[in-house]
């Protein structure tokens, strides 16, 4: 279930725009921090994300090169007022495959570029190529991240018992939290 999740989350946020509500980042790091428990091997969590990203951001390439204008005029007014969009055309425009690569590293540009990309003009084999080392190095990233946490979270448990379980959740909880909702602030602010 939880490579599932690893796979499908990253798939939908620039597939389907769900990265601007619940980034997919968050199942690649809970996926490590797993993966350090023993019930899962790291390189399937590694694997699961990049096949994940890379997928969901080939779609939303192939989208964005469809019906990408079409889709601009259908957005909600709060996206397009949210200056995101102009942001990821403003960067594509400029730095393009690089524009890729930079754009997996921040939730609402991971969400927007594929589709941006698709609309600019990229060819299908640039935007392919920094897709999959983008994906390939952000998922790897991310999972190691929550592979690390986890093995933080294990040597904090051995040392403060009980409490320190209790102190760890609250504090896993609100890392979530925290990043959710400076998401959202950023969403409705551009």
């Amino acid at each position: 279930m939880v490579l599932a999740l690893v796979f499908a989350l990253p798939a939908l946020e620039a597939s389907s725009l769900i990265g601007l509500v619940f980034p997919g980042e968050i199942a690649v790091l809970v996926g490590g921090v797993v993966a350090h428990g023993g019930r899962l091997p790291l390189w399937a969590v590694i694997v699961a994300g990049i096949c994940g990203a890379t997928i969901g951001d080939q779609v939303g390439y192939l989208v964005g090169r469809r019906y990408g204008p079409e889709l601009v005029k259908r957005l909600p007014e709060r996206v397009r007022r949210s200056g995101e969009l102009d942001r990821a055309m403003g960067l594509v425009r400029r730095r393009g495959a690089v524009a890729v690569l930079l754009g997996r590293w921040a939730a609402a540009l991971r969400a927007l570029v594929p589709g941006v990309a698709g609309m600019s003009g990229i060819s299908r084999l640039r935007f392919t190529v920094a897709n999959v080392v983008g994906g390939g190095v952000w998922a790897a990233a991310v999972a190691v991240a929550g592979y690390l946490a986890g093995a933080s979270y294990r040597l904090l448990e051995r040392r403060l018992g009980i409490g320190g379980e209790i102190l760890a959740a609250v504090v896993v909880v609100a890392v979530i939290g925290y990043v959710v909702i400076a998401r959202r602030r950023t969403a409705r602010h551009h």
